[in-house]
């Protein structure tokens, strides 16, 4: 019988997806151009939203014991399910190059002695290394070096709030609030809707799926919100809105080396190990392992390329794309009989799918939108994949 992971470590592997430097730099982009505090309500909620969504598609894969993205089969098809599963692929590779080069960055920030494109490098073969070893191999090994991560970010924390309490930099915290209300949502429901695509390639193993998957939704949350905290708190310190820096005047010289590395490879090493599902689900035959370690090694060209500079256009895009399908994915897997699927149900599924993508992407041109462009998407979405006409006479099976 295949052993099942516990709620233990599920846990601690979602905790530790959300310590990562880019939901500092989420917290920071906040930080620096809100009143912080106003920042808090719609921070609270776009976080409570994104945890709630994480635990309902991450409770499909515990409970159908298919991968992120074979769980969309039911919904779109065979060849819908392949186009996200795509989609996903690359997403994951960009994203993975986008957390190297913000690790390479920050480290950068701390001087010291080696070249940006030499960082990322090393950081993709440390990832590449954890993908090799695998998650039930590294378990013992992970809870390790989360505690560990979890003391010094704790350290950070208290000294960042220290020096924002003190008042001797607190000069340099911006007057003018260019961010309202629905803007700081999105920013903050941003990172949780980006792991949609992903959370069901671990919830799948697990041995109690709603006690594990609601562990897992709570873990992430929590710990993203206390990463987002740390953002704004440094944008309101004097560090200029970068992480190094922010680290040299708390004082965390080595301990502070050890949070970008290991906030880095823990983070990344879930979305190369996903990349590496996704992968599967396109083509059976593909080993996920290996597909992860490549993966990993070419998020290293991608880091070096300059990818970082497109940050925050790419997470709405990943929230544009996964957003609406989760939408569409959780009415069809809760709110309809399994024996409803037939070519026309997916098709429309599609469909309510593409009316959300095209909502988000309207919206999110937009200066100012109620309820922000996610929450927007989702809903359309998931009312047109709830209404759909359900006369499918002569429709045929696919």
């Amino acid at each position: 019988m295949e052993k099942r992971t516990s709620i233990f470590s599920n846990g601690i592997i979602w905790f530790g997806v959300a310590i990562s430097v880019s939901e500092i730099e989420a917290g920071i982009e906040i930080g620096a151009a809100a009143d912080k505090s106003l920042s808090l309500l719609p921070l609270l909620l776009g976080h409570l939203l994104g945890g709630v969504l994480l635990f309902f598609v991450g409770l499909i894969g515990a409970r159908v014991r298919l991968n992120a993205m074979e769980t969309t089969s039911s919904t779109f098809g065979k060849y819908g399910s392949k186009f996200f599963a795509a989609l996903n692929t690359f997403q994951l590779l960009a994203w993975v190059a986008v957390l190297n080069a913000q690790g390479a960055s920050a480290l950068a920030g701390l001087n010291l002695p080696i070249s940006f494109p030499l960082t990322c490098i090393i950081l993709a073969v440390l990832i590449a290394i954890w993908v090799y070893v695998g998650l039930k191999r590294s378990a013992n090994v992970t809870t390790v070096v989360m505690t560990a991560l979890s003391v010094l970010l704790a350290i950070l924390t208290i000294k960042l709030f220290g020096i924002g309490s003190s008042g001797t930099l607190s000069s340099a915290t911006n007057t003018t609030a260019l961010l309202g209300f629905w803007n700081i949502f999105e920013i903050s429901i941003a990172m949780p809707i980006s792991w949609l695509p992903v959370i069901s390639d671990y919830t799948k193993d697990v041995e109690k799926p709603i006690k594990a998957t609601a562990v897992s939704a709570a873990a992430y949350t929590i710990a993203s919100l206390w990463m987002y905290i740390i953002g704004i708190e440094i944008a309101g310190i004097g560090a200029n809105n970068n992480i190094a820096q922010a680290i040299l005047l708390a004082g965390l010289g080595i301990p502070g080396i050890v949070i970008v590395v290991l906030s880095t490879v823990t983070t990344n090493f879930l979305a190369a190990n996903s990349a590496g599902e996704s992968a599967k689900a396109i083509f059976s035959k593909i080993n996920p392992k290996i597909a992860g370690i490549v993966v990993s090694l070419l998020s290293a060209v991608l880091a070096i390329s300059g990818i970082m500079d497109h940050y925050i256009g790419f997470l709405y895009l990943i929230a544009s794309v996964f957003a609406p399908m989760a939408a569409v994915l959780l009415v069809s897997f809760y709110f309809v009989k399994n024996n409803e699927a037939s070519l026309f149900f997916w098709i429309w599924n599609i469909f309510a799918w593409l009316a959300g993508f095209i909502v988000y992407q309207v919206a999110a041109h937009q200066e100012s939108v109620f309820l922000g462009p996610t929450l927007l998407a989702v809903i359309i979405s998931a009312v047109l994949a709830f209404v759909r006409p359900r006369k499918r006479a002569n429709i045929g099976q696919n």
